[in-house]
Parts: structure tokens; C-alpha cells; sequence
């Protein structure tokens, strides 16, 4: 799945704070966009050596990089540092609060390059962008649905208006449970294909519940009742009975949320039937289907071996 596109601007934005980053030269050109989220080190470019080259990364500018221009004479420093900003590389970062060689400066000018500069240690800051840049660039989604924790396992509750996915799901944060998003959950994919649950800043905590109205949730139930964010494990639709709903669970029925493969369950809501309970009883199943004990498949093989038994009796 393709990547969502970002820009320097928008990483020195989200990570002015976090990652330390200040702008040192090229302030006009920090719409350039950064391709890839690992980061590159230079070293082997500024011996001369291009092949495979990674010019879509930003070029991080340690210790060690910064050292060795400084020995090199000023026409050949200049010399090598020019053939990596040929390359059109998105940005240059110089790590640990080191002072910008003046090349590094005139170049970023020549070639309309953002410099930042992080007082970070350059391994730190490496892994530390590394993980905003998977997060800000991993594709997203907003879903209608209510989304909780139980027991580590992340759960979505999806169905119409009205069904009672609120309602299940207060019923499962005073049994306690933790609140992720109540009506609206926002999703994204990592690059390892898993999916991450939270809810917008604006009606984050807070709940929806018919004939009572908004309610903050940590102010009622404490902030164990709350979760930031959670993996999505288990999609619940809850549905109006039609006569036809799985009576044994064989059969694992999955729905696809950004291309990723994730177990769903219809379960039908009737008058007087402890959806709470059948919802926690759902996810402690899938809890033990991820440890690899699936009740319904063990019952299955043993009557199929049970019934084969009898065959080769006869």
C-alpha cells in the first residue's frame, strides 16, 4: 500500500517538540517531500560512492560525517557535499546541536535544500523520526463504530444507529473495561500491516449515550477507563436478528480495513440478551484463538474423527 505523502514543513510541525528540530537555513523550501521514512547517513556518499544511493530519505549528519569534512581540504569538502545535494534529497538533519559547515549552508541554498538541526543524539533522533514518519505517513481511516479494550484485545463495535453499540459499550467500561472512541473511530496501518484505533481530539473521553447525552468518561470512571489508542484485534457487527446467524463459529469470518484481513462477528441484538456479556466472552475467545486454542475447530475435528471412527467401524 502506497504511502501518504508528507513534507518537511509538516514533520518540523509534529516534531518541533519531540524530535528538537529547529530550522537553520532554507525556510522557503520546506514543502520539499520526503518519500521514504527511514533515514539515510551520508557516509559512503561523500566518499563518492552513489550506487544505491537512498536520495528520497532525509540525509541525517552525524558525529562522524560532520568530523570527516571537517579533515578534508575546503575544494574537495566542498567538491563531495555538492554531489549529494545533486541528488535532490528532501532535507539534511545535523544531529547533537553541531554548527552547520558553511558549504553545507551555501549548497542548501543553491540546490533549495532544508537544513534542520536537532540537538538529539544521532541514533535517538534516527529511531525517534523513524517512528513519527511511519506514523504520519501511514494510511488512514474514519470509521463509523465504537472501539474499546478488554483484556488487551482491541475491539470494534460497528452497527446502525440506535442498535446499542454506546450502551454495550458502558456496560463494559463499569465492568472495567477501557473506552478508546465512542461513534467515530480513526485508524491507521503500519508498515508491518497492523492496525492502530483512536478517537479525534475533539470528542476524545467523551460518550453518547440516548436519553442521557454526553458524558466524559474519566470523570465518572476513573482513567482506567480510558485508553489513547489500541491495536484492532476483533470487529463486532451488531446486527437485527434474521434467523440465519452462525450457530457453531467454524467458519471465521474476517472483514478487510485498509487491506488488512481482521476477524468479524455478527452478533444479533435481541430484547433482554446481555450483549455485554457476549461481547466480553467474544474477545476472551479471540484472545485464546491468538494462543491458538479455537474451541469450535477443536470440536469440529474431533467429530469428524469421532464420525470417520464409526465409519471404518462398519
Amino acid at each position: 500500500m502506497k504511502m501518504r505523502e508528507i513534507t518537511v514543513q509538516r514533520l518540523l510541525d509534529q516534531g518541533a517538540d519531540s524530535l528538537k528540530l529547529k530550522v537553520l537555513a532554507g525556510e522557503d523550501y520546506l514543502s520539499r517531500k520526503v518519500q521514504e521514512t527511514a533515514m539515510n547517513r551520508p557516509g559512503l556518499a561523500l566518499t563518492g560512492f552513489f550506487t544505491y544511493f537512498a536520495h528520497q530519505r532525509l540525509q541525517i549528519f552525524g558525529l562522524a560525517e560532520l568530523t570527516y569534512l571537517k579533515n578534508l581540504e575546503p575544494a574537495e569538502r566542498r567538491s563531495r557535499l555538492e554531489a549529494v545535494f545533486k541528488q535532490q534529497i528532501p532535507g539534511v538533519v545535523l544531529t547533537r546541536k553541531r554548527r552547520a559547515i558553511p558549504e553545507i549552508l551555501e549548497l542548501a541554498a543553491a540546490y533549495q535544500v532544508p537544513v534542520l538541526c536537532t540537538s538529539m543524539v544521532t541514533m535517538d533522533f534516527v529511531n525517534a523520526c523513524t517512528v513519527m514518519l511511519d506514523e504520519l505517513t501511514a494510511p488512514t481511516k474514519r470509521v463509523q463504530g465504537t472501539t474499546l479494550e478488554l483484556m488487551g484485545i482491541g475491539v470494534l463495535l460497528r452497527g446502525d444507529p440506535g442498535i446499542g453499540k454506546s450502551e454495550t459499550a458502558l456496560a463494559l467500561i463499569e465492568r472495567g473495561y477501557s473506552l478508546v472512541s465512542d461513534d467515530v473511530t480513526e485508524m491507521r496501518r503500519t508498515s508491518q500491516g497492523r492496525l492502530f484505533c483512536w478517537a479525534n481530539d475533539m470528542t476524545r473521553y467523551h460518550m453518547e449515550i440516548r436519553g442521557l447525552g454526553i458524558i466524559h468518561v474519566p470523570s465518572l470512571f476513573g482513567v482506567s477507563a480510558i485508553r489513547r489508542q489500541t491495536e484492532l484485534d476483533l470487529v463486532i457487527d451488531l446486527t437485527m436478528p434474521t434467523g440465519e446467524e452462525d450457530r457453531t463459529g467454524v467458519l471465521q469470518e474476517t472483514v478487510d480495513i485498509l487491506g488488512v484481513s481482521v476477524p468479524l462477528i455478527m452478533l444479533p441484538v435481541r430484547s433482554g440478551r446481555d450483549m455485554a456479556n457476549i461481547v466480553e466472552v467474544a474477545a476472551l475467545n479471540q484472545k485464546l484463538k491468538e494462543l491458538g486454542h479455537d474451541a469450535a475447530k477443536e470440536l469440529d475435528d474431533k467429530i469428524i474423527s469421532r464420525l470417520n471412527g464409526v465409519g471404518r467401524g462398519r
